[in-house]
């Protein structure tokens, strides 16, 4: 059975800020981890962060679709699990944008629920990234 998780949250910026926060490694190691991103479909990954005692620190993915700046689509690989990770830009028009997030591929709620939590804190970061 495969779970999924959605989350929208809306930002006043425009489409090109928000799709750079999304796709620039500098700018996304300012918001989940420091990465070798690129947005190039078949372009394989690592974000990377400091291992604890759960999980050795390090997500791999490969990027599947780049619509830029309308959508985003990769690979998300931790602890034996492979989701797929599909961001969602929309212009809300008055300088503002919709971004939304849909994952897929958990195999039980609590992945679902530390994904919803672990999003939620990152997305405080992703906010600071687009006003700097």
């Amino acid at each position: 059975m495969s779970l999924e998780l959605t989350l929208d949250f809306q930002y006043t910026t425009t489409m090109e800020k928000a799709w750079a926060a999304l796709t620039d490694p500098d700018k996304l190691a300012k918001w989940i981890m420091t990465n070798d991103f690129k947005p190039e479909v078949g372009h394989r990954f690592q974000f990377k962060t400091e291992p604890n005692q759960y999980w050795d620190g390090v997500i791999s993915g490969e990027v599947l679709l780049v619509d830029e700046p309308n959508k985003l689509s990769y690979t998300w690989g931790i602890t034996g699990e492979t989701h797929t990770v599909t961001w969602t830009l929309q212009d809300l028009g008055d300088g503002k944008v919709n971004l939304n997030l849909y994952q897929t591929g958990f195999s039980n709620p609590h992945g679902v629920e530390g994904a919803r939590y672990g999003w939620s804190n990152w997305f405080q970061g992703f906010e600071q990234v687009l006003v700097a």
